[in-house]
């Protein structure tokens, strides 16, 4: 029997059979990353996706300019959606977006790496 290594897979041979074990780590993607470009007025809708996790996470976070959001503070118009499955996508939503919403927002995921967005909001 030969083992043979390829990033993340492992196959194995034994004369004429042979099987692959492939190891997927959960990542995280941002729609529209690295740079999102908004109007003042309009509603920011950042969109994050967990891809292949064995399970949902059981939280994600967002962040702005490295600190977490808060949904309820007294900005208003801030709230997150978060659909659950074999892919769990987490919208955030700010609605009329101002030029102080601008910045890196992050999304963070508890069994995936980070990710990151700029929003620019225009005038």
């Amino acid at each position: 029997m030969r083992k043979l290594f390829f990033p993340k897979c492992v196959v194995y041979i034994c004369n004429y059979l042979f099987s692959v074990v492939c190891v997927l780590e959960p990542s995280t993607e941002i729609i529209g990353a690295p740079d999102l470009y908004i109007e003042s007025g309009s509603t920011i809708n950042i969109s994050c996706l967990v891809l292949n996790s064995p399970e949902t996470p059981a939280y994600i976070f967002w962040n702005h300019n490295n600190a977490i959001i808060s949904y309820d503070s007294p900005r208003g118009g801030v709230s997150v959606i978060t659909e659950k499955g074999e892919t769990t996508t987490s919208f955030l939503l700010i609605k009329n977006a101002r030029p102080s919403d601008s910045g890196q927002y992050q999304c963070n995921p508890s069994n995936a790496k980070s990710k990151s967005v700029t929003v620019h909001v225009l005038n």
